[in-house]
């Protein structure tokens, strides 16, 4: 028995992976580094304010905010985004034994899942919920446009930071789904770009109108009366960021990036370890029949790239934002696999040695972190 477990090494990685996701949530209970708890707090009570959406929803359910709450819709979102991401890959590629290395490395990989695990509280995966949504929806008409849209619009009162995060890749789902697959008529091409100026439009309100106009001190003592346990003052601690601009959070960002940079060959380094998963990537581009539908994708993996080199240089999560830009890449391998192809591309090879070898690490790396790597 023991030796069919060993011959079967990618079976017994996602057994392996199950295991470190329990340590990785053990250990976020245990020793929470950092609650984003106060995101919970910060609702509509003084008119319309930047990253106040869920905050605002749950206060329709309660007035008193436990901590606890964090981890309860955190761990929700998370088990929905595992469901999805499930069906999204057994409808694109399916579970036969040819592909459990595929699986392997994304659903494993350290800048998914399990880091998203390590990030509980943070809005990042709802980006990624909605994106996986957008890949399992029929793409037949204007509507799947104006559904994007809305989803966007979502995650910018969420986050307005989500514009560069999942919105490019959104847009890169539309084009590749509806655009190329669907006849791009000059209505649709009309509702489409009235739909990005929309979702930017709301993102320049978010972020230049979303500030609290109150003085601090009262927007502090408005987030203690939510608070169920108000002597917990240590979690208001980031109450600024609603208050500071945008040339403060370049700043911050810059002085912090002579020590935080150290982290980029650790960053390259584990992306170096997912070289199987990018060369397959590689393949089902070169294997598109169309000419221009490869131009497109490499242009929208640009586009979602340079979103995210804005980001690293705006605000210092670091370790955040390269493991969403691998997420990001990751859903945009499934919306290629969808296009019309020329010719069946092999999956990565599950006999592989060196294939094996880093599927067992990446397997046993736990997570990336939040802003330095681990």
């Amino acid at each position: 028995m023991s030796l069919r477990v060993w011959e079967r090494p990618w079976r017994l990685m996602l057994a392996v992976n199950a295991a470190v996701l329990v340590g990785v949530f053990l250990h976020k209970i245990a020793l929470p580094p950092f609650v984003p708890y106060i995101h919970l707090l910060v609702d509509y009570h003084y008119g319309f304010t930047k990253r106040a959406l869920v905050g605002a929803i749950v206060s329709l359910f309660t007035d008193k905010v436990p901590v606890w709450l964090v981890f309860a819709l955190a761990g929700a979102i998370w088990l929905v985004t595992l469901g999805l991401f499930v069906k999204l890959f057994r409808r694109t590629f399916g579970f036969d034994d040819a592909h459990w290395p595929l699986f392997v490395f994304i659903a494993g990989s350290p800048f998914f899942l399990k880091n998203f695990m390590h990030t509980l509280g943070h809005f990042d995966i709802y980006g990624c919920a909605l994106a996986i949504v957008l890949l399992l929806i029929p793409a037949r008409s204007v509507v799947y446009v104006l559904i994007a849209a809305l989803f966007s619009i979502l995650l910018i009162l969420v986050h307005h930071i989500f514009v560069l995060m999942y919105v490019p890749t959104i847009t890169a789902i539309v084009v590749l789904r509806f655009y190329l697959m669907q006849n791009a008529t000059p209505r649709n091409i009309a509702v489409g770009l009235a739909a990005l100026a929309a979702v930017g439009i709301l993102f320049l309100v978010a972020q230049f109108a979303g500030t609290v106009e109150v003085p601090y001190d009262a927007f502090i003592r408005h987030l203690q009366s939510r608070m169920a346990d108000p002597w917990r003052t240590d979690l208001l601690q980031f109450g600024y960021i609603w208050y500071q601009p945008l040339s403060k959070e370049f700043a911050d960002t810059w002085a912090r990036m002579p020590s935080n940079i150290l982290g980029v060959p650790v960053f390259a380094l584990l992306i170096w370890l997912h070289a199987p998963l990018s060369r397959y990537f590689a393949r089902l581009i070169g294997a598109l029949a169309n000419e221009l539908h490869r131009r497109i994708v490499l242009a929208a993996l640009v586009m979602i790239s340079a979103g995210y080199l804005v980001m690293f240089v705006t605000v210092f999560d670091y370790s955040r934002w390269i493991s969403n830009w691998a997420v990001c890449i990751f859903l945009m391998l499934h919306a290629v696999k969808m296009l019309p192809a020329s010719k069946d591309v092999p999956p990565i090879p599950s006999d592989d040695r060196k294939t094996t070898v880093f599927g067992w690490v990446i397997t046993l790396i736990p997570r990336v972190g939040i802003v330095r790597p681990f």
